[in-house]
């Protein structure tokens, strides 16, 4: 099944910006939203949430740091990569937005190389974070399975075959495993029964 393209959310103040990373995020396959203002990218991250957001620092209004701030403080987009744009080379500017919740800083000049890179760089790192959650999920619900199964379960001492369950009813050991463990059987004989099996018609 084919995967649908990375949405990016673009943000910047100047057009001609707008256009050159529009331009070249679209030839490379993405999905591509603009915006001009970071209040209105913050509201737009909520409600498209995009894969990664590409963010100027320097805007009317608030700036990239609180915007990017914005986003991190917001559960809802809180895990969405920014990457923060500025022709600022103070490195003092690069820790600020680092702090402010930033996986990365691209200098302008727009070198939209470069950009490309660091945007299949994150957006790679962030699908693997997502795949590590679902596998983490996964393995929660199986030790929460095992976990069920180490209690103490009320087992038949006449015919030791049933079980009573969560719910007081009795079932069979077949049954109560397949249902809380996710298993299936195969039949066969033990040697001990068929040694019986074998001695009953001899």
């Amino acid at each position: 099944m084919t995967q649908p393209p990375a949405t990016i959310l673009v943000v910047d103040d100047t057009p001609a910006n707008l256009a050159v990373l529009f331009t070249g995020l679209r030839r490379a396959g993405y999905k591509v939203l603009l915006n001009e203002r970071g209040d209105v990218a913050v509201q737009t991250a909520v409600d498209v949430q995009p894969d990664l957001i590409v963010l100027d620092v320097m805007m009317p209004g608030i700036d990239g740091f609180e915007t990017c701030r914005r986003l991190k403080a917001d559960p809802r987009t809180k895990d969405i990569p920014v990457i923060l744009m500025t022709a600022l080379t103070d490195s003092v500017d690069e820790v600020t937005g680092l702090r402010a919740g930033a996986v990365d800083y691209i200098t302008k000049p727009i070198n939209v190389d470069v950009v490309l890179a660091r945007v299949h760089t994150h957006l790679t790192l962030r699908k693997l974070h997502c795949d590590l959650e679902r596998k983490n999920a996964a393995l929660e619900e199986a030790l929460a399975t095992i976990k069920t199964l180490k209690g103490i379960i009320p087992i038949c001492a006449w015919c030791g075959n049933n079980i009573r369950d969560e719910q007081g009813d009795w079932v069979s050991v077949m049954t109560y495993l397949e249902t809380h463990a996710d298993v299936s059987f195969s039949h066969t004989i033990c040697p001990t029964c068929y040694e019986r099996l074998m001695n009953e018609q001899s």
